[in-house]
Formats: C-alpha cells, structure tokens, sequence
C-alpha cells in the first residue's frame, strides 16, 4: 500500500506569524544602523532560513553587518515570543480543524519550515500539536529552502514512498519540485498567486476546506 506524507509550511500556511517577524527584522536592522527593509520585503523572504533571509534583504553588505542583524533577528524573535506567550499560536481560521480531520483520518503528517528548531518546538508545545506529525524538519535541520533537504529528510524518516507539499511560498513550491513531489500552493499567506504558479504549484487552494478537497483528488 503507498504510503503519502502531507508536509505543511508553517508560517504563512498554518500560522500567521508576520507580526512577529517583521518587528524583529526592523530591530535587527536597527541594531545594524540600516533603514529597515519593507514590510512587504520582509514578507517576501518569509519561509527562508535567517541566513538566507537576511543576505536577501541586504544584499552588499559585509559579513560583520549581516552577524549583526542575523543575531539580532534571532534574540528579538525569542524576546517577542516571551512577551507575546499566544502570539506565536495564531492559527489560520480551519488550520487547526484541519490538522484534527486529516489526523483523525489517519493520515501521515510532517512540517517543513524555515522556522529554527526552537521557535518550532515552542509553536508545537504551545498548540498541543507535536502529536500530530510525525516528522518535523526546521532550518537546523536541513539546508534553507528551497533546497529540498528537508523533504528528503521527511521521506527518510517516515518511508513514504508519496509526499504532498503545502505552502504559501516560492520556496514551498520550488522545494516541492526539486524533490519531485506535488505542490498546493495556499492563497492565504505572504506570495501571490501568480508567484506561486509560476514557481509551480499542481493546484492552488483559498481555504482550508479547499485543501482537503485538493488532497482527496490527489490520493
């Protein structure tokens, strides 16, 4: 019998995080005595591993300058996440029923994300979701996307031999691709429409019923 694996991003896909990413980008840049990027660059990077995403955002600049703000980046990130205990679990509205309904189902499922590990287990100890996936790749674990290392690790771990990946990014979608797997890109999140066809997404969904839909016509 096959057995599939549906990987979700989370930022931007499951969790609506942009608040908290773009303050500490702005601090970050601020400690590096730098104009700080635009909000909607800063979206634009969301789903990146820090590194990556703070070379994308200052580009020309010395390695010393981009310690500096990926540091910071990191140390805000935590700072908000102690002052704001909910904020990091802003689900989606039908992100969490989802999740239940395709557990419940018995489906297999894993997360793929940018986040660093330890943003990543606070997200999944907050929610009482960790029991929900049973296998997690964050961006200590395996090179940025859209690298596709951390679906390869998935694949590993769980030996699905099928892997269904859903995100809200380029990155989700070109990751998807490199691996050879199918790629429903979600409307919702920090990349347009257009962005994530032409990265190429199989099928975009608008809600999360819709992404059930699209996952029983994959199977």
């Amino acid at each position: 019998m096959s057995l599939r694996l549906i990987v979700f991003d989370c930022d931007g896909t499951l969790v609506d995080s942009q608040a908290a990413i773009i303050h500490a980008m702005r601090e970050a840049f601020s400690a590096a005595k730098l104009p700080a990027p635009s909000d909607d660059a800063i979206r634009g990077i969301v789903g990146l591993s820090v590194p990556q995403a703070v070379a994308a955002l200052a580009p020309g600049q010395s390695g010393e300058v981009l310690s500096v703000i990926d540091r910071t980046f990191r140390q805000s990130s935590i700072a908000w996440r102690e002052a704001n205990p909910n904020e990091s679990a802003t689900f989606y509205a039908g992100a969490r029923d989802c999740l239940d309904r395709l557990n419940n189902s018995g489906e297999l499922l894993a997360v793929a994300t940018g986040k660093a590990r330890r943003g990543l287990d606070h997200l999944l100890d907050q929610s009482g979701l960790r029991g929900h996936f049973v296998a997690t790749q964050s961006a200590d674990d395996a090179p940025s996307k859209p690298h596709p290392g951390m679906l390869e690790n998935c694949a590993r771990l769980t030996g699905a031999d099928s892997m269904v990946m859903i995100g809200d990014t380029s990155y989700d979608m070109l990751m998807a691709k490199s691996f050879g797997c199918y790629a429903v890109g979600v409307t919702w999140g920090y990349h347009s429409d257009a962005v994530l066809l032409e990265s190429g997404a199989d099928v975009l969904v608008t809600s999360f019923a819709e992404l059930e839909e699209a996952l029983t016509a994959q199977k």
